[in-house]
Order: C-alpha cells, then sequence, then structure tokens
C-alpha cells in the first residue's frame, strides 16, 4: 500500500514514517547493518552505542533489542567496543569493512545498466546433506547475492560465466570443492527455457515487488530531517533485498519490460534527494551521543 504523503502543513516524525513504510518491520539487525553501511563505513567505521541506539529508536527499535543487535553484530566479529569512561564506541572490524564495502558495491551497483549476454550458463552441481541444514543455508545465501538460482535440488545455474570466479570462492570457503562440478556452456534446444527461469527464479513476484516498491515511492514525501533520515534508512532496506531476489538476467530471456532498471532509477533518484539531510540528522545524532557523560 502506498505511504501516505507528508506535507508542509503537518510535518510526520521518524517513527512515524518507519510504521507507514512497512507493518512487518525488519529486524533490528537488519537495519543495524544497513545503517552501519550507510552511515558508519563512510566516516571511518567508528560510532557511540548512543548514536546507534537513538537511531535505531527512531526506527521504531526498543532499546533494549538495539542492544542486543550490536552485542550479538559483535560477536560475529564484525565490530569492536572501546570504553571511553562511561561511554563506548564501537569500530568496525576488517571483516566489518570487508563485509560493508563488498555489499556497497553490490548493492549500489545492482541494475545499473544493461548487459552484453555471450549466450553462457554458469551450472554448478553441489551436494549437501539434508542433516546439514546451516551448511546448507550459507550456500543458499552465497550463492544467491551471486544471482544464482536452483531448479532442482543441488543445480545451480545463472545465464553468466563471468560470475564463475565468485562462486568458486563460496564453494572452497564453504569447504565444499571435493562435492562440487562445475559447467560453463551454452544452453541447448532440449527443454524449455521459460520452465528453467519459472523453476531456478520466482519473476513473477520479484516483478510485483519491484511495481509495489515504485508505487510506494510516488507516496513518499519528508518535510522534516527525523523523517529523511528514517525514510532513507527504509529506502535501502528495502532496495538491498532486490540483488538476493533478481538474477539481472540479460534481455534475451525475457519475454517482456522488465520493471528492475526503472525501480532502480527510482532508488537511485530517491537516495540522492534525502542524502545530504539523512547525513546531517545522523551527524546531528551522533554529535548529541558524543556530548553525554
Amino acid at each position: 500500500m502506498p505511504v501516505p504523503a507528508e506535507t508542509s502543513m503537518r510535518p510526520v516524525d521518524g517513527k512515524a514514517v518507519a510504521r507507514a513504510w512497512d507493518a512487518s518491520a525488519p529486524s533490528a539487525r537488519s537495519l543495524l547493518l544497513t545503517m552501519l553501511g550507510e552511515f558508519v563505513h563512510p566516516r571511518g567505521g567508528q560510532v557511540w552505542t548512543g548514536t546507534l541506539v537513538t537511531a535505531l529508536g527512531a526506527l521504531g527499535v526498543e532499546q533494549k533489542s538495539a542492544r542486543q543487535a550490536l552485542s550479538r553484530t559483535a560477536n560475529e566479529g564484525l565490530l569492536d567496543s572501546s570504553r571511553h569512561g562511561r561511554r563506548v564506541r564501537w569500530q568496525l572490524t576488517p571483516t566489518g569493512e570487508q563485509l560493508l564495502q563488498q555489499g556497497t558495491e553490490r548493492i549500489y551497483g545492482f541494475m545499473r545498466g544493461a548487459r552484453d549476454w555471450d549466450g553462457r550458463w554458469l551450472v554448478i552441481s553441489v551436494g549437501v546433506p539434508e542433516s546439514q541444514r546451516q551448511l546448507r543455508h550459507r550456500l543458499r545465501t552465497r550463492l544467491t547475492w551471486l544471482g544464482l538460482g536452483s531448479p532442482s535440488p543441488g543445480l545451480w545455474v545463472v545465464p553468466d560465466a563471468g560470475k564463475e570466479e565468485g562462486a568458486r570462492a563460496v564453494i572452497e570457503e564453504l569447504g565444499l570443492r571435493d562435492r562440487t562440478f562445475a559447467w560453463v556452456g551454452s544452453a541447448v534446444s532440449t527443454g524449455d527455457p521459460a520452465r528453467l527461469l519459472a523453476e531456478a527464479w520466482d519473476l513473477d513476484g520479484v516483478e510485483a515487488r519491484y511495481l509495489e516498491f515504485i508505487d510506494r515511492l510516488e507516496g513518499v514525501a519528508t518535510t522534516t530531517a527525523a523523517a529523511t533520515f528514517v525514510s532513507q534508512v527504509r529506502l535501502i532496506q528495502d532496495w538491498r533485498l532486490f540483488p538476493f531476489l533478481d538474477p539481472d538476467l540479460p534481455s534475451e530471456l525475457l519475454d517482456h519490460d522488465w520493471p528492475g532498471p526503472r525501480a532502480a532509477a527510482t532508488f537511485h533518484d530517491r537516495h540522492n534527494r534525502w542524502h545530504r539531510r539523512a547525513q546531517d540528522e545522523w551527524d546531528r545524532m551522533d554529535g548529541e551521543a558524543g556530548q553525554r557523560i
């Protein structure tokens, strides 16, 4: 459902905008990672606890949940802490820096332009038993992030031979090299390409989400710094899901005008429009946190 536009006659606070974006709010940790990538990473990777708690609070996250998200992220090796009197300052670890840099490049580079296709596919067969569910989940998450789809159990495909290096790195990192076979080549006429696409990716669902994303943004306007900050975070939060969902298929495999590029243009237009004000609001929150005793 489109978000009701804010008007100059009735400024809307940040928490109201957060509720309007999505009734099923994302997790505190997910929002934390979005803020780390958008605001902390570009500022040298340092931030006060108070800044993060305040910023998450503007997005409707309770203080207890915010602190739990911080603790969990630190336990995963993405953040280190140091005490300054009664205050705590967080620093991104090298692992955290790398993760956020890769995510930034993927999120902001996704759907930025049409690509030429040489007709070749990357096909990977890798067997992970049902008993190793955590490993199966990690494999699925990593290969999906690269754009691969799975038309049948244990089989992964993508119409982009250039993904070979990235896929190989995932396979080796997860210790699955001895269970994996991979090929690069052109498809043959046997079989139905449309069925392969439908089995590997939920393209109808992705298209519907793109159109909903575009429609929702048409109803968003911000009049306060707090509302702009919240809208910017929600914008990035919503957009960063699409690289997991959309394999960015070449036009030769699509039978109609795909809304992905239009959604990307909408995302970047709004992001650029809100950028300066959202950054200023972050600096204000960080400045206040730094002055607290």
